[in-house]
Protein backbone atom coordinates (compact mmCIF):
# COMPACT_ATOMS: atom_id res chain seq x y z
CA UNK A 1 0.00 0.00 0.00
CA UNK A 2 1.45 3.34 -1.03
CA UNK A 3 1.65 5.92 1.72
CA UNK A 4 0.63 9.53 1.28
CA UNK A 5 1.80 12.26 3.62
CA UNK A 6 -0.85 13.16 6.17
CA UNK A 7 -1.33 16.62 7.59
CA UNK A 8 -1.89 14.95 10.94
CA UNK A 9 0.16 11.83 11.80
CA UNK A 10 -2.48 10.40 14.16
CA UNK A 11 -5.33 9.09 12.00
CA UNK A 12 -8.10 7.35 13.92
CA UNK A 13 -10.37 6.11 11.15
CA UNK A 14 -8.27 4.13 8.69
CA UNK A 15 -4.94 2.44 8.01
CA UNK A 16 -2.61 4.88 6.23
CA UNK A 17 0.51 2.82 5.68
CA UNK A 18 3.44 1.57 7.77
CA UNK A 19 4.79 5.05 8.50
CA UNK A 20 1.73 5.82 10.62
CA UNK A 21 1.45 2.39 12.19
CA UNK A 22 2.76 1.74 15.68
CA UNK A 23 4.50 -1.50 16.68
CA UNK A 24 2.57 -4.81 16.33
CA UNK A 25 5.83 -6.32 15.14
CA UNK A 26 5.33 -9.68 16.84
CA UNK A 27 1.70 -9.96 15.76
CA UNK A 28 2.64 -9.05 12.18
CA UNK A 29 5.40 -11.65 12.20
CA UNK A 30 3.04 -14.33 13.54
CA UNK A 31 0.36 -13.63 10.95
CA UNK A 32 2.82 -13.56 8.06
CA UNK A 33 4.45 -16.77 9.29
CA UNK A 34 1.06 -18.49 9.42
CA UNK A 35 0.21 -17.26 5.93
CA UNK A 36 3.51 -18.40 4.40
CA UNK A 37 3.04 -21.84 5.92
CA UNK A 38 -0.52 -22.21 4.70
CA UNK A 39 -2.17 -21.83 8.11
CA UNK A 40 -5.31 -19.81 8.68
CA UNK A 41 -5.47 -17.59 11.77
CA UNK A 42 -8.21 -16.56 14.17
CA UNK A 43 -7.54 -13.02 15.37
CA UNK A 44 -9.50 -12.01 18.45
CA UNK A 45 -9.57 -8.57 20.06
CA UNK A 46 -11.90 -6.18 21.82
CA UNK A 47 -13.29 -3.42 19.64
CA UNK A 48 -11.22 -0.39 18.65
CA UNK A 49 -7.89 -1.81 19.72
CA UNK A 50 -6.44 -1.80 16.19
CA UNK A 51 -7.47 -5.17 14.81
CA UNK A 52 -8.48 -3.93 11.36
CA UNK A 53 -5.38 -1.77 11.07
CA UNK A 54 -3.19 -4.78 11.84
CA UNK A 55 -4.92 -6.83 9.14
CA UNK A 56 -4.43 -4.07 6.56
CA UNK A 57 -0.80 -3.74 7.67
CA UNK A 58 -0.22 -7.48 7.15
CA UNK A 59 -1.98 -7.55 3.77
CA UNK A 60 0.34 -4.75 2.66
CA UNK A 61 3.40 -6.90 3.46
CA UNK A 62 2.44 -10.14 1.77
CA UNK A 63 5.29 -11.94 0.00
CA UNK A 64 5.55 -11.99 -3.77
CA UNK A 65 2.98 -14.24 -5.36
CA UNK A 66 0.27 -13.52 -2.78
CA UNK A 67 -2.85 -11.36 -3.01
CA UNK A 68 -4.82 -10.05 -0.03
CA UNK A 69 -8.60 -9.68 0.15
CA UNK A 70 -10.21 -7.82 3.06
CA UNK A 71 -13.95 -8.13 3.70
CA UNK A 72 -15.96 -6.82 6.66
CA UNK A 73 -19.17 -8.80 7.15
CA UNK A 74 -20.51 -6.98 10.23
CA UNK A 75 -23.54 -5.63 8.35
CA UNK A 76 -24.36 -8.90 6.56
CA UNK A 77 -27.58 -10.67 7.49
CA UNK A 78 -27.45 -13.90 5.47
CA UNK A 79 -25.37 -15.93 3.03
CA UNK A 80 -26.51 -13.85 0.07
CA UNK A 81 -25.13 -10.72 1.78
CA UNK A 82 -21.96 -12.68 2.47
CA UNK A 83 -21.67 -13.48 -1.25
CA UNK A 84 -22.22 -9.82 -2.15
CA UNK A 85 -19.53 -8.65 0.26
CA UNK A 86 -16.85 -11.16 -0.60
CA UNK A 87 -17.38 -10.72 -4.35
CA UNK A 88 -17.23 -6.92 -4.05
CA UNK A 89 -14.05 -7.19 -1.93
CA UNK A 90 -12.34 -9.28 -4.62
CA UNK A 91 -13.47 -6.87 -7.34
CA UNK A 92 -11.89 -4.02 -5.39
CA UNK A 93 -8.66 -5.96 -4.84
CA UNK A 94 -8.06 -6.90 -8.49
CA UNK A 95 -8.10 -4.06 -11.05
CA UNK A 96 -10.60 -4.76 -13.83
CA UNK A 97 -8.06 -4.23 -16.60
CA UNK A 98 -5.35 -6.48 -15.10
CA UNK A 99 -4.98 -10.03 -16.41
CA UNK A 100 -6.57 -11.56 -13.34
CA UNK A 101 -9.10 -8.72 -13.20
CA UNK A 102 -10.32 -9.44 -16.71
CA UNK A 103 -10.78 -13.13 -15.87
CA UNK A 104 -12.49 -12.46 -12.54
CA UNK A 105 -14.84 -9.77 -13.84
CA UNK A 106 -15.82 -12.00 -16.76
CA UNK A 107 -16.45 -14.83 -14.30
CA UNK A 108 -18.55 -12.61 -12.02
CA UNK A 109 -20.57 -11.23 -14.92
CA UNK A 110 -21.41 -14.82 -15.89
CA UNK A 111 -23.24 -15.07 -12.55
CA UNK A 112 -25.36 -12.06 -13.57
CA UNK A 113 -25.08 -9.78 -10.55
CA UNK A 114 -26.16 -6.15 -10.43
CA UNK A 115 -22.89 -4.17 -10.45
CA UNK A 116 -22.95 -0.61 -9.13
CA UNK A 117 -20.25 1.87 -8.14
CA UNK A 118 -20.08 3.67 -4.82
CA UNK A 119 -20.85 7.35 -5.41
CA UNK A 120 -18.16 8.49 -2.97
CA UNK A 121 -15.31 6.01 -3.46
CA UNK A 122 -16.04 4.78 -6.99
CA UNK A 123 -15.51 1.21 -5.79
CA UNK A 124 -17.52 -1.53 -7.53
CA UNK A 125 -20.21 -3.37 -5.61
CA UNK A 126 -21.85 -6.63 -6.64
CA UNK A 127 -25.38 -7.58 -5.67
CA UNK A 128 -26.90 -11.02 -6.21
CA UNK A 129 -30.45 -12.21 -5.79
CA UNK A 130 -29.74 -15.90 -5.19
CA UNK A 131 -31.42 -17.99 -2.53
CA UNK A 132 -30.65 -21.20 -0.65
CA UNK A 133 -28.48 -23.73 -2.43
CA UNK A 134 -27.89 -21.38 -5.35
CA UNK A 135 -26.15 -18.92 -3.02
CA UNK A 136 -23.99 -21.68 -1.54
CA UNK A 137 -23.09 -22.86 -5.04
CA UNK A 138 -21.92 -19.41 -6.09
CA UNK A 139 -19.90 -18.75 -2.92
CA UNK A 140 -18.19 -22.06 -3.59
CA UNK A 141 -17.57 -21.02 -7.21
CA UNK A 142 -15.96 -17.73 -6.12
CA UNK A 143 -13.66 -19.53 -3.67
CA UNK A 144 -12.66 -22.12 -6.25
CA UNK A 145 -11.96 -19.40 -8.80
CA UNK A 146 -9.31 -18.07 -6.40
CA UNK A 147 -8.12 -21.60 -5.64
CA UNK A 148 -7.36 -22.22 -9.31
CA UNK A 149 -5.22 -19.13 -9.90
CA UNK A 150 -1.43 -19.14 -10.18
CA UNK A 151 -1.07 -16.83 -7.18
CA UNK A 152 -1.95 -17.59 -3.56
CA UNK A 153 -4.68 -15.68 -1.73
CA UNK A 154 -5.30 -14.48 1.81
CA UNK A 155 -8.93 -13.68 2.61
CA UNK A 156 -9.34 -11.68 5.81
CA UNK A 157 -12.94 -11.87 7.03
CA UNK A 158 -13.54 -9.24 9.69
CA UNK A 159 -16.32 -9.61 12.30
CA UNK A 160 -16.58 -13.27 11.35
CA UNK A 161 -18.82 -14.04 14.35
CA UNK A 162 -21.68 -12.46 12.38
CA UNK A 163 -22.28 -15.81 10.65
CA UNK A 164 -23.88 -17.19 13.82
CA UNK A 165 -26.76 -14.75 13.24
CA UNK A 166 -27.50 -15.92 9.70
CA UNK A 167 -30.93 -17.53 9.24
CA UNK A 168 -29.36 -20.40 7.28
CA UNK A 169 -28.70 -23.34 9.58
CA UNK A 170 -25.17 -24.65 10.20
CA UNK A 171 -23.48 -21.91 8.19
CA UNK A 172 -20.17 -22.54 9.97
CA UNK A 173 -20.33 -26.26 9.14
CA UNK A 174 -21.04 -25.58 5.48
CA UNK A 175 -18.31 -22.95 5.22
CA UNK A 176 -15.78 -25.12 7.06
CA UNK A 177 -16.39 -27.93 4.55
CA UNK A 178 -15.78 -25.57 1.62
CA UNK A 179 -12.60 -24.14 3.16
CA UNK A 180 -11.15 -27.60 3.82
CA UNK A 181 -11.09 -28.13 0.07
CA UNK A 182 -8.84 -25.12 -0.52
CA UNK A 183 -5.06 -25.40 -0.64
CA UNK A 184 -4.19 -22.15 -2.41
CA UNK A 185 -6.27 -19.87 -0.16
CA UNK A 186 -5.72 -19.16 3.54
CA UNK A 187 -7.88 -17.10 5.87
CA UNK A 188 -7.70 -14.61 8.68
CA UNK A 189 -10.89 -14.82 10.71
CA UNK A 190 -11.16 -11.83 13.00
CA UNK A 191 -13.82 -10.68 15.41
CA UNK A 192 -14.48 -8.39 18.35
CA UNK A 193 -17.19 -10.41 20.10
CA UNK A 194 -14.70 -12.58 21.89
CA UNK A 195 -17.12 -15.04 23.46
CA UNK A 196 -18.62 -15.88 20.06
CA UNK A 197 -15.23 -16.15 18.33
CA UNK A 198 -13.94 -18.35 21.14
CA UNK A 199 -17.01 -20.57 20.88
CA UNK A 200 -16.64 -20.89 17.10
CA UNK A 201 -12.97 -21.86 17.12
CA UNK A 202 -12.26 -23.53 20.47
CA UNK A 203 -15.40 -25.50 21.26
CA UNK A 204 -15.17 -29.22 20.31
CA UNK A 205 -18.83 -28.99 19.32
CA UNK A 206 -18.17 -26.49 16.51
CA UNK A 207 -16.94 -27.33 12.98
CA UNK A 208 -14.06 -24.82 13.12
CA UNK A 209 -12.65 -26.41 16.29
CA UNK A 210 -8.83 -26.17 16.22
CA UNK A 211 -8.84 -25.45 12.49
CA UNK A 212 -6.74 -22.29 12.82
CA UNK A 213 -3.88 -20.74 14.74
CA UNK A 214 -5.22 -18.48 17.53
CA UNK A 215 -3.90 -14.96 18.06
CA UNK A 216 -5.17 -12.66 20.81
CA UNK A 217 -4.51 -8.97 20.20
CA UNK A 218 -3.62 -6.98 23.32
CA UNK A 219 -2.99 -3.28 23.81
CA UNK A 220 0.17 -1.82 22.30
CA UNK A 221 3.15 -1.76 24.65
CA UNK A 222 2.97 1.58 26.43
CA UNK A 223 6.67 2.41 26.15
CA UNK A 224 6.71 1.65 22.43
CA UNK A 225 3.58 3.73 21.92
CA UNK A 226 5.17 6.60 23.84
CA UNK A 227 8.32 6.49 21.71
CA UNK A 228 6.25 6.33 18.53
CA UNK A 229 4.20 9.39 19.50
CA UNK A 230 7.25 11.48 20.43
CA UNK A 231 8.92 10.51 17.16
CA UNK A 232 5.87 11.48 15.10
CA UNK A 233 5.73 14.91 16.73
CA UNK A 234 9.43 15.45 15.94
CA UNK A 235 8.92 14.47 12.30
CA UNK A 236 6.43 17.32 12.03
CA UNK A 237 8.72 19.78 13.85
CA UNK A 238 6.71 19.71 17.05
CA UNK A 239 7.64 18.65 20.57
CA UNK A 240 5.91 16.71 23.32
CA UNK A 241 7.38 15.84 26.70
CA UNK A 242 7.65 12.14 27.64
CA UNK A 243 5.83 12.68 30.92
CA UNK A 244 2.95 14.42 29.15
CA UNK A 245 2.81 11.64 26.56
CA UNK A 246 2.53 9.00 29.27
CA UNK A 247 -0.08 11.11 31.05
CA UNK A 248 -2.26 11.21 27.93
CA UNK A 249 -1.72 7.49 27.29
CA UNK A 250 -2.83 6.77 30.83
CA UNK A 251 -5.93 8.95 30.47
CA UNK A 252 -6.76 7.16 27.20
CA UNK A 253 -6.20 3.79 28.88
CA UNK A 254 -3.56 3.02 26.22
CA UNK A 255 -6.50 2.01 24.01
CA UNK A 256 -5.56 2.47 20.35
CA UNK A 257 -8.66 4.23 18.99
CA UNK A 258 -8.89 6.64 21.92
CA UNK A 259 -5.14 7.32 21.95
CA UNK A 260 -5.22 8.16 18.24
CA UNK A 261 -8.33 10.30 18.56
CA UNK A 262 -6.99 12.42 21.40
CA UNK A 263 -3.48 12.79 19.99
CA UNK A 264 -5.00 13.80 16.66
CA UNK A 265 -6.64 16.73 18.41
CA UNK A 266 -3.65 17.57 20.58
CA UNK A 267 -1.39 17.59 17.53
CA UNK A 268 -3.78 19.87 15.62
CA UNK A 269 -4.02 22.29 18.56
CA UNK A 270 -0.23 22.51 19.06
CA UNK A 271 1.88 25.04 17.20
CA UNK A 272 5.24 24.01 18.62
CA UNK A 273 5.21 22.45 22.11
CA UNK A 274 2.44 20.45 23.76
CA UNK A 275 1.49 21.74 27.19
CA UNK A 276 -0.64 20.23 29.93
CA UNK A 277 -3.19 22.97 29.30
CA UNK A 278 -3.49 22.06 25.61
CA UNK A 279 -4.15 18.36 26.06
CA UNK A 280 -6.53 18.80 28.99
CA UNK A 281 -8.50 21.41 27.08
CA UNK A 282 -8.78 19.08 24.09
CA UNK A 283 -9.78 16.17 26.33
CA UNK A 284 -12.44 18.27 28.03
CA UNK A 285 -13.84 19.46 24.71
CA UNK A 286 -13.91 15.91 23.40
CA UNK A 287 -15.97 14.72 26.37
CA UNK A 288 -18.31 17.65 25.98
CA UNK A 289 -18.91 16.73 22.34
CA UNK A 290 -19.68 13.13 23.34
CA UNK A 291 -22.12 14.05 26.12
CA UNK A 292 -25.27 13.67 24.01
CA UNK A 293 -24.16 10.14 23.11
CA UNK A 294 -23.59 9.27 26.75
CA UNK A 295 -26.99 10.61 27.74
CA UNK A 296 -28.38 8.50 24.93
CA UNK A 297 -27.10 5.44 26.75
CA UNK A 298 -29.18 6.49 29.74
CA UNK A 299 -32.31 6.84 27.64
CA UNK A 300 -31.96 3.42 26.04
CA UNK A 301 -31.27 1.54 29.30
CA UNK A 302 -33.35 0.67 32.32
CA UNK A 303 -32.50 2.42 35.58
CA UNK A 304 -30.77 -0.73 36.87
CA UNK A 305 -28.72 -1.13 33.69
CA UNK A 306 -27.71 2.54 33.68
CA UNK A 307 -26.65 2.46 37.32
CA UNK A 308 -24.59 -0.68 36.73
CA UNK A 309 -22.95 0.81 33.62
CA UNK A 310 -21.92 3.91 35.58
CA UNK A 311 -20.64 1.78 38.46
CA UNK A 312 -18.44 -0.34 36.17
CA UNK A 313 -17.19 2.79 34.42
CA UNK A 314 -16.29 4.38 37.74
CA UNK A 315 -14.44 1.28 38.94
CA UNK A 316 -12.58 0.72 35.67
CA UNK A 317 -12.40 -3.03 36.25
CA UNK A 318 -14.99 -5.00 38.21
CA UNK A 319 -14.00 -8.52 39.26
CA UNK A 320 -16.98 -9.38 41.44
CA UNK A 321 -20.07 -7.54 40.18
CA UNK A 322 -22.38 -9.35 42.64
CA UNK A 323 -20.25 -8.86 45.74
CA UNK A 324 -21.85 -7.15 48.71
CA UNK A 325 -19.17 -4.46 48.71
CA UNK A 326 -19.75 -3.53 45.06
CA UNK A 327 -23.54 -3.55 45.42
CA UNK A 328 -23.37 -1.49 48.59
CA UNK A 329 -20.84 1.04 47.30
CA UNK A 330 -22.97 1.94 44.28
CA UNK A 331 -26.37 1.28 45.88
CA UNK A 332 -27.26 -1.36 43.30
CA UNK A 333 -30.12 -3.84 43.45
CA UNK A 334 -30.01 -7.60 44.03
CA UNK A 335 -27.43 -9.98 42.63
CA UNK A 336 -29.99 -11.60 40.34
CA UNK A 337 -30.97 -8.22 38.90
CA UNK A 338 -27.33 -7.24 38.43
CA UNK A 339 -26.59 -10.45 36.52
CA UNK A 340 -29.53 -9.78 34.18
CA UNK A 341 -28.41 -6.20 33.61
CA UNK A 342 -24.80 -7.29 33.11
CA UNK A 343 -25.83 -9.79 30.43
CA UNK A 344 -27.77 -7.09 28.59
CA UNK A 345 -24.87 -4.62 28.76
CA UNK A 346 -22.53 -7.28 27.37
CA UNK A 347 -24.99 -8.29 24.64
CA UNK A 348 -25.32 -4.71 23.37
CA UNK A 349 -21.54 -4.24 23.69
CA UNK A 350 -21.43 -1.44 26.22
CA UNK A 351 -19.52 -3.75 28.59
CA UNK A 352 -17.07 -6.55 27.85
CA UNK A 353 -15.47 -9.29 29.93
CA UNK A 354 -11.75 -10.03 29.87
CA UNK A 355 -9.11 -11.97 31.81
CA UNK A 356 -6.12 -10.34 33.48
CA UNK A 357 -2.58 -11.74 33.51
CA UNK A 358 -3.46 -13.91 36.52
CA UNK A 359 -6.42 -15.42 34.70
CA UNK A 360 -9.02 -13.54 36.77
CA UNK A 361 -12.15 -12.44 34.92
CA UNK A 362 -13.24 -8.83 35.08
CA UNK A 363 -15.73 -6.48 33.42
CA UNK A 364 -15.03 -3.08 31.86
CA UNK A 365 -16.88 -0.56 29.71
CA UNK A 366 -15.96 -0.39 26.03
CA UNK A 367 -16.06 3.39 25.76
CA UNK A 368 -13.06 4.95 27.49
CA UNK A 369 -14.48 8.44 27.02
CA UNK A 370 -17.71 7.38 28.77
CA UNK A 371 -15.57 6.07 31.62
CA UNK A 372 -13.81 9.43 31.96
CA UNK A 373 -17.08 11.36 31.61
CA UNK A 374 -18.86 9.26 34.24
CA UNK A 375 -16.14 9.93 36.80
CA UNK A 376 -16.82 13.66 36.48
CA UNK A 377 -20.51 13.17 37.32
Amino acid sequence: MSTHILNNPFPSTAYNGPEYFCDREEETKSLLNNIKNGNSTTLVAIRRIGKTGLIQHVLGQLPKGWKGIYVDILDTEDLNNFLNHITSAIMNAVPEKSNIGIKFWDFIRSLRPIITFDSLTGEPQASFEFKGKETEKNINSVLHFLENQEFKTVIAIDEFQQIVNYPEKNTDAWLRTRIQQLHNVVFIFSGSQQHLMTELFTSPKRPFFRSTQMLKLEKINKEKYCNFIITMFKKYQKEIDRDLTNEILEWSDNYTFYVQQLFNRVFAATKKNVTSEIWKQEASQLLKEQESLFLGYRNMLTISQWQLLKAIAHEGKVYMPTSKQFLSTYQLSTSASILRSLKTLCDIELVYSEFDLQGEKYYSVYDVWFQRWSKLR
